[in-house]
């Protein structure tokens, strides 16, 4: 069975797929793989943000309890607070909400700004660069590796082991990454408890040793390792599209630079026209679920797409147009919505919007060095983010 999530074309350009799949029908039955089973994927903006809140389940225990995956991917990450369903779920969010509250987002503010400028400064004018290389992939994982008290030594191999775990596809590939992640992550816990910090890894420590509502020794790993990755893959990929879609449309660049006060709010109609999580992460109809006027059958797969939704015409008119002074694009999808909505979007909303304004105070004349049509994308359905992204300064 063909499938348009396999067709490469499928990565430089995903939105004429999303597109034609919402035409056809905002909720339709796909293979993802060419294979002949199906799921459910949900394209339309009504239907994706009713799925969210729709009684479907992240358990990947329940479904595969009896469907054998045949992947040996660590228990860490095969299941975390992203793949349980209330009330351990609920239990686990709170445990780690209060680390992302806007209060501490603000706090982190002057080292992320910090950080950027000495990313920023250190390029030479005249040159050319890859900006994914140099800016958009170190800061925010020195961002979250700082707030977890992850060592600065350690930081490109959390990098590597984070995008070999998305490499849709490879299994193999992603297997082993989940292993060296929860391996080195057990390491780091053990040194916190014996060595304690400021950071949050030791506080979510303190938590699986002190409190009443205690972190197994399972879930104080899977949430270390979940922190870590979540807390900068989408985030490099926001960082890059970003910057990407400016480039590509000089006006509204332009108006950034003369008023950079609407920096903050323009963050949110970018991650509107391109967004990192294309495809949100795995749900399955425990029963028939009635999404619109569709029933999505027992047991059937669900997959979600942010991408598709805030591009759907229906909620956002003209949607394959950047337009910085758009009146609704604090709607988008870009974050999930419903209970299990990023807990770090505050985070990553500061760090796209940090790393702008420092582009345009400092690198001004900042313009693509190949042609956008020659950009090498990720090969991932969930993470929308380019490989690479090649500028003169």
């Amino acid at each position: 069975m063909a499938s348009p999530f396999t067709d490469p074309a499928f990565y430089a350009d995903r939105y004429p797929t999303y597109t034609a799949l919402r035409t056809s029908s905002p909720i339709l039955q796909v293979s993802l793989d060419g294979g002949t089973s199906t799921s459910a994927v949900v394209t339309g903006y009504d239907e994706a943000r009713k799925a969210f809140t729709a009684p479907l389940s992240k358990d990947a225990g329940a479904y595969f309890a009896d469907r054998p995956s045949g992947r040996s991917l660590h228990p860490a990450i095969a299941r975390t607070m992203l793949t349980v369903d209330p009330p351990e779920h609920t239990r686990l969010r709170r445990l780690v909400t209060k680390a992302f509250t806007p209060a501490r987002v603000d706090g982190l503010r002057p080292y992320i700004r910090a950080l950027a400028e000495q990313l920023v400064g250190n390029w030479e004018s005249g040159t050319e660069l890859d900006l994914v290389e140099e800016l958009a992939g170190p800061l925010p994982v020195t961002v979250i590796c700082q707030l977890l008290g992850v060592p600065t030594t350690d930081r490109d191999s959390i990098r590597a082991w984070s995008t070999d775990l998305f490499a849709t596809g490879d299994h193999q590939r992603i297997d082993a990454a989940s292993h060296a992640l929860a391996g080195y992550m057990a390491g780091l816990i053990e040194a916190k408890r014996a060595h304690p910090d400021r950071s949050l890894l030791s506080d979510l420590i303190s938590v699986h040793d002190q409190d009443e509502d205690r972190l197994s020794e399972d879930e104080l790993l899977s949430l270390a390792v979940l922190l870590l990755v979540a807390g900068h893959e989408t985030t490099t990929a926001a960082i890059g599209n970003s910057v990407l879609a400016l480039l590509q449309h000089p006006a509204e660049l332009e108006h950034l630079r003369t008023s950079p006060h609407c920096i903050a709010d323009a963050v949110d109609e970018l991650l509107r026209y391109d967004s990192p999580v294309s495809i949100a992460t795995w749900r399955w109809a425990p029963e028939d679920v009635e999404l619109a006027e569709a029933t999505v059958p027992a047991g059937s797969p669900v997959f979600v797409c942010p991408g598709a939704a805030n591009r759907d015409p229906a909620k956002f008119p003209d949607p394959d147009r950047l337009d910085l002074g758009r009146a609704n694009a604090g709607s988008h999808l870009a974050f999930g919505h419903g209970i299990h909505r990023c807990l770090g979007a505050p985070l990553a909303s500061a760090e796209v919007e940090i790393v702008l304004s420092v582009l345009l105070a400092h690198s001004p004349g900042l313009r693509l060095a190949v042609p956008a049509d020659q950009l090498v994308w990720r090969q991932s359905r969930l993470v929308r983010g380019l490989v690479s992204l090649p500028v003169h300064v």
